[in-house]
């Protein structure tokens, strides 16, 4: 309600396997807005069902009179490895999202088997025509450039730097070329983590040091190699005692005299990719994104109240 009456276009509903099941979150989002498009970045097609998912997703289309997209992503291998799950691949992704795009067209699908899995009889309702739109959270240039082929919108990674955002929209650009399609079809959403100096040292720290933490612990190559960065700060960071030994995600479990630690182990360019300072300083960071290629900006790691300013 608050981000509505701010004007803000849309909200992106995260996952994580405790309290934040990416459904029923949607669902409250739809119960409590009129106008904001609501999209999930990310879920994973390998945690349900694709019969499932199809089912999730045409609801929450019907139920916002089209405000709904699904955002997909390949998630951490090490979290599927636990939960008995095999890694994803960019094959999966498109056998996955061409089987919901089939169910959202009122087609029955039998006798499937591809990389997604094999399936003898999905069906929704033969009468169904959902335009639907799929996005992908990417990183790397190979899903950056699948997502330009054939997803309807593309979604960056916090804390990328001005030089990654760019060649990141060229990689998307150039997959829908490949792919012969109008590369201005997708939809390239920056993420930018907004952390304005209004808000106080404590939280500011949890929503960058703690943030920027994590993802270096869960895929840190991938995110050091696609800044250019310098891999050794991130073998070092990883070979601290107190990095290997904490449980949990640092931006969820760290207490403040922790991520001030953790601050101390990383360069500050790291995590001065991100809208910072004061309200304006923060505008004129946004602002930025669309100047190096992004269509849209997703205001990452702050709530309404705290973009109000």
């Amino acid at each position: 309600r608050q981000a509505e009456e701010l004007g803000i276009g849309a909200v992106f509903v995260s996952e994580r396997f405790n309290l934040k099941d990416a459904p029923t979150l949607c669902g409250a989002a739809a119960a409590v807005s009129e106008r904001i498009g609501i999209a999930t970045a990310a879920t994973n097609h390998n945690t349900r069902h694709p019969l499932i998912t199809a089912t999730f997703a045409a609801t929450m289309h019907r139920l916002t009179g089209g405000r709904f997209a699904l955002g997909l992503g390949r998630g951490f291998d090490s979290l599927f490895r636990g939960m008995g799950l095999g890694p994803i691949w960019n094959d999966q992704i498109v056998d996955a999202v061409a089987i919901l795009r089939r169910l959202w067209n009122g087609e029955t699908i039998t006798g499937h088997h591809g990389p997604a899995g094999s399936f003898p009889y999905l069906h929704q309702d033969s009468n169904f025509r959902e335009d639907i739109p799929v996005l992908l959270a990417a990183i790397g240039p190979k899903s950056l450039e699948l997502a330009g082929a054939c997803m309807d919108a593309v979604v960056l990674h916090t804390f990328l730097t001005d030089d990654a955002l760019t060649r990141s929209v060229a990689a998307v650009r150039r997959g829908a070329e490949r792919a012969g399609r109008d590369p201005s079809d997708v939809r390239i959403w920056s993420v930018l983590a907004t952390v304005g100096d209004h808000i106080d040292e404590a939280r500011r720290l949890r929503k960058t040091v703690g943030r920027l933490a994590s993802y270096l612990r869960g895929y840190g190559d991938l995110l050091v190699r696609t800044n250019g960065w310098d891999p050794s700060v991130l073998d070092r960071f990883r070979a601290n005692p107190f990095v290997r030994g904490f449980q949990g995600a640092f931006d969820a479990r760290a207490s403040t005299s922790d991520l001030e630690y953790l601050a101390a182990l990383l360069p500050e360019e790291w995590t001065a990719a991100a809208a910072l300072g004061t309200p304006g300083q923060c505008t004129a960071a946004i602002l930025r994104q669309f100047e190096l290629g992004a269509d849209s900006v997703i205001l990452h790691a702050a709530t309404p109240a705290e973009l109000e300013p």
